[in-house]
Parts: structure tokens; C-alpha cells; sequence
């Protein structure tokens, strides 16, 4: 699953088959490149980085659930350690 994939497309208010119709991608693959069921080639990286205006490797930062779960990656909350507790 790419996160910042969906962040940025959330962030833009742009629909996914407005992406795909503007990279001439068909909508079935970008929904599954962005949910995490597809690799994107090389090409469509760069097509949607530029589209979407942000930087390549960070549009792509998987995110990996079972580390997440064994606690290998730790998801801060925005008001954790505000006031020294957790």
C-alpha cells in the first residue's frame, strides 16, 4: 500500500479516474497501484510524481502492516508527547 499515494490524491481533490484519463492509464491499474496490489513500472512512478507534484520516492514509501503490528514502526499520534505522556 503507498500512504502518501492516497494522501496526495486526497490532498488535491482529484479523482482517481481524472489521473488515470490525464496519464492514459487505465483505471483499473491505477486503483490497484495505489492500494497496493500492483508495482507501478518505472514509467507511471515518474507520470504521477510529476502529476501529482511531489517527490517520487516519497509518493512510493510503502507501508508495511505487520511491522507495524510486531512494533517495528511506531505511529505517533499528533498529540503524543505534548504534555510528557504517551
Amino acid at each position: 500500500m503507498y500512504p502518501n499515494l492516497k494522501l496526495q490524491i486526497f490532498k488535491l481533490g482529484i479523482h482517481q479516474n481524472h489521473i488515470a484519463r490525464e496519464l492514459g492509464i487505465d483505471e483499473s491499474v491505477l486503483s490497484k497501484i495505489i492500494h497496493g496490489y500492483r508495482e507501478p513500472s518505472q514509467v507511471q512512478r515518474k507520470q504521477l510524481s510529476g502529476f501529482l507534484a511531489v517527490e517520487e520516492t516519497w509518493l512510493f514509501e510503502k507501508f508495511d502492516g505487520a511491522a507495524a503490528e510486531r512494533g517495528a514502526v511506531r505511529i505517533v499520534t499528533p498529540m503524543e508527547g505534548k504534555d510528557g505522556l504517551s
